[in-house]
C-alpha cells in the first residue's frame, strides 16, 4: 500500500467513524454537506482523491468546523 493509500484509509475509516457518531446516513451526509451519495460512498471506501473544498463540505455537512474534523486523524509517519 502506497503513502497515499494509506491516508486515503486513514480518512476513510475516521469520516465514517464521525459519521456514525453524529447518527448520519451516508445519504443524509451528502445531503447535508451537499455533495453526491457515490461521492461520500467512495471517500468511505477510501477509493477517491478529493479537494479542500470537499473537506470543508463534509465538516459542514457533520455540523462542525475543518479543525473539529481533523483534530483526531494523524498522517502516518511511515
Amino acid at each position: 500500500m502506497t503513502n497515499k493509500e494509506k491516508i486515503l484509509a486513514r480518512f476513510a475509516a475516521h469520516l465514517t467513524k464521525l459519521r456514525k457518531e453524529k447518527g448520519l446516513s451516508i445519504r443524509q451526509l451528502a445531503a447535508e454537506a451537499g455533495l453526491e451519495y457515490s461521492q461520500i460512498q467512495r471517500i468511505e471506501k477510501g477509493k477517491v482523491n478529493f479537494a479542500f473544498t470537499t473537506l470543508t463540505a463534509l465538516a459542514l455537512g457533520l455540523g462542525m468546523d475543518l479543525d473539529e474534523l481533523l483534530a483526531e486523524y494523524k498522517i502516518p509517519k511511515n
